[in-house]
């Protein structure tokens, strides 16, 4: 099953073409229909041929009362046209080879092949006559894409993994709404967080735990246990903390978390370097300490933002927005002496405790004090 490890070198590999399931895709929409009435939807990192987030709204083009829906591919993109079946027998003009960038746009969906149904096979006769070819390469930072982009109101897809800071920076500085799927990590990025901070994005609605199954291209090489290849010959991988990242606001996330444990200060442990006490998991969150608190970065999973305020993050070599004195001199000594290994840095790199006598250092914890 891919891991950290596993996605930095996808990364270097340049392996960032993850399909995401139609499923994943329709369960966390469902939750944002009342959204796309009248707006233009912008797939720019989709490939028509093989592109759920194309096929989801392309088919519900008229129960969402979309205007427009916009889908890009990149140069060199591996098409599966004999699979999706959009630009069979179209002549020479409409010949996509994978080759060369094209964008296709669908402003209607209605019967035109007179089946009495509006479905996918009406869908490659309304846009066969829409395809145009893009003089660049489709790259979301192009000029191109950029002025999709800025036509476009929301923007749903499956952003390259290893640009996924860029991505977000870019729908942020162009003032778009956005629901795209990316990695659990992400949280721990400084730009990333700052956003949640301020309350400028959040996670999505239909994910909260476990894995999820992504379909990759022919090349890819399959080396995970979490891998499989299916009776058509495609290749699937499970990729661990699977998260959606959206600005679009739904229901569910202004509901409060039900607390139920009181504070001890046996079970939890305030921090050595900072003045706020440790809490492992979401859902042992002490109903009566009102104080600052660290809690896991899954605890965004059920954040929500009038229940809670987020006041920093400490990982590794980042603290974000708080102060602090550093790690005492005595508690690397002891940390080192009880056979415990890595580096620990001067200054703001780690929130540290004792328990039991035993020097202590958390996987990454957010900050979060209870609201009055």
């Amino acid at each position: 099953m891919p891991t950290v490890e596993g996605l930095t070198n996808a990364k270097k590999n340049k392996k960032d073409e993850f399909y995401t399931q139609l499923v994943d895709i329709e369960k966390e929409m469902k939750f944002f229909k009342s959204n796309f009435e009248g707006k233009i939807v912008y797939c720019n990192c989709d490939d028509p041929y093989e592109s759920n987030f194309f096929k989801f709204f392309a088919l519900n083009f008229n129960r969402l009362k979309l205007k427009k829906l916009i889908s890009v591919s990149y140069t060199g993109s591996p098409v599966a046209g004999e699979e999706f079946g959009l630009f069979e027998n179209q002549g020479k003009e409409y010949k996509i080879t994978g080759k060369r960038a094209y964008k296709v746009t669908l402003t209607e969906l209605k019967d035109v092949t007179g089946d009495g149904r509006e479905d996918l096979e009406d869908v490659k006769e309304i846009i066969k006559h829409r395809i145009r070819y893009l003089k660049g390469d489709g790259d979301f930072r192009s000029e191109e894409s950029i002025a999709l982009l800025k036509e476009a109101d929301i923007v749903v897809t499956n952003p390259p993994f290893s640009l996924f800071r860029e991505y977000i920076a870019q729908l942020v500085e162009y003032d778009k709404k956005f629901i795209i799927i990316g990695n659990v990590n992400a949280i721990t990025y400084k730009e990333i967080f700052t956003l949640i901070k301020n309350n400028k994005l959040w996670l999505g609605a239909s994910i909260h735990s476990g894995d999820r199954e992504f379909r990759v291209p022919d090349s890819y090489p399959l080396t995970a246990s979490g891998s499989r290849i299916d009776a058509n010959g495609n290749k699937y991988i499970r990729v661990k903390g699977v998260r959606w990242y959206t600005n679009v606001d739904y229901e569910e996330r202004h509901e409060d978390l039900d607390l139920y444990k009181e504070y001890n200060s046996e079970e939890y442990p305030k921090y050595d370097n900072y003045d706020a006490i440790n809490v492992n998991k979401t859902a042992e969150i002490p109903c009566d300490y009102d104080r600052v608190m660290g809690v896991p970065i899954t605890f965004l999973d059920k954040y929500n933002p009038e229940q809670f305020e987020i006041i920093g993050f400490g990982q590794g070599d980042m603290f974000i927005e708080i102060g602090g004195v550093g790690v005492s001199e005595e508690f690397v000594n002891d940390y080192y002496l009880q056979g415990n290994t890595g580096q620990i840095s001067v200054g703001w790199k780690h929130l540290v405790y004792y328990i039991n006598d035993k020097a202590k250092i958390p996987y990454g914890r957010i900050l979060i004090r209870k609201k009055s």
